[in-house]
């Protein structure tokens, strides 16, 4: 008969209770800002499985969930993973949805899955017994919106690495692109609707001026991506507007220098009011995170290959093309690999979904790292 220790030390990844655990967290609707149920299951889901739990305030209504090793000063690599989503694209059809062996729902790659794999393998480090690793959990707040979640967690603790269960498909991806975030802003001449001729119509210019970058940017051969994520005209109404503005995201690959671009694009608008007459236009650039490339040789790395070797999985470095909270930890001086189940092509869509077999591989892998420190 196997005695306790021994039985504790054989700990595994228990599927069951990871699906279980992952049908809750989709099943709890948490856009940014409306987090607090989903931090209240988490809180005593990780305290009834034996985890000593920290909230971490990040403001009056919401925290981040800390777990911690017992010499907190000496964390050596934080598990980090958002527990917030993005609004729901049908606020009656969001939960969660099994069909075989994919998982459908609101957050599911984006990023519950990482977070419940996360959870599952510091629920098997308590089962085993003894003191944790030199390794922390941070389930973080607000990552779809201002990233305070994780700009909180810098403040209080310093640590040199550091994984993000954002989706990968498992891949690691050890480069990251850098994230701008533009604003472009119109003015023409407000008139009646009626008589448009008197009028000059800011949203009209901003569509020439939209046409003029989005050529420019889809003619590189960089890999840089855009979005238009927003345009608004002002006023609305039986009015010909005279304000509008668009925001644009744009995503590098850490080969490009950002402050190269931001040059680029400032003389792309000089040329515009030069070609486009009477156009009154002005650029702003919002947010800039710059990306960054981890090398082979470092630590983390080199013990994630080594999980990799016993897990039997393929080593496809690649990069992650999203911002993250691996822009804001890598602005800190972390060395984020950003590594989890699901597809990011899923993530923010009406049928996002993960397999769940990735779910446990990557509990899986994040547990054999945590026990390689």
């Amino acid at each position: 008969m196997a005695t306790e220790a021994s039985a504790s030390s054989s700990a595994d990844i228990q599927t069951d209770r990871l699906r279980n655990l992952l049908r809750d967290l989709v099943n709890i609707y948490s856009p940014s800002g409306k987090e607090e149920e989903i931090l209240e299951y988490t809180h005593d889901y990780l305290r009834k499985h034996g985890l000593t739990v920290t909230r971490q305030v990040v403001d009056e209504n919401s925290y981040n969930l800390l777990v911690l090793p017992p010499e907190k000063e000496k964390v050596a690599l934080f598990f980090v993973g958002h527990l917030d989503t993005v609004t729901a694209y049908d606020l009656d059809d969001y939960g969660f949805r099994e069909e075989r062996e994919e998982i459908f729902g609101l957050g599911t790659a984006d990023m519950k899955a990482g977070c419940a794999a996360m959870v599952e393998a510091f629920t098997v480090l308590a089962e085993r017994g003894g003191n944790l690793p030199p390794a922390g959990l941070a389930l973080v707040i607000d990552e779809e919106e201002d990233n305070s979640g994780a700009k909180t967690l810098l403040e209080e603790y310093r640590f040199p690495w550091a994984v993000i269960g954002e989706p990968t498909a498992l891949a690691p991806c050890l480069g990251h692109y850098a994230y701008l975030e533009m604003l472009l802003r119109t003015q023409g001449r407000r008139a009646h609707s009626a008589v448009p001729e008197v009028g000059r119509n800011a949203i009209e210019n901003m569509l020439r001026l939209l046409l003029i970058f989005t050529e420019r940017i889809t003619m590189r051969e960089d890999g840089l991506v855009y979005n238009i994520s927003d345009m608004t005209g002002f006023p609305g109404g039986f009015v010909v507007p005279d304000i509008c503005e668009a925001w644009l995201d744009l995503h590098l690959p850490p080969s490009v220098k950002i402050d190269n671009l931001k040059k680029e694009l400032g003389q792309l608008m000089t040329e515009a009011k030069n070609n486009i007459p009477a156009l009154d236009a002005s650029l702003e650039f919002v947010s800039t995170y710059p990306g960054y490339q981890i090398v082979p040789e470092e630590v983390l790395v080199t013990k994630l290959l080594n999980a990799y070797r016993e897990l039997s999985l393929p080593w496809e470095p690649q990069d992650f093309r999203s911002h993250s909270d691996g822009n804001i930890l890598r602005s800190a001086g972390v060395h984020p690999i950003i590594l989890g189940p699901g597809r990011l092509e899923a993530a923010h869509t009406p049928e996002e979904s993960v397999l769940f077999s990735q779910v446990v591989q990557a509990a899986r892998i994040y547990l054999q790292l945590a026990l390689s420190f």
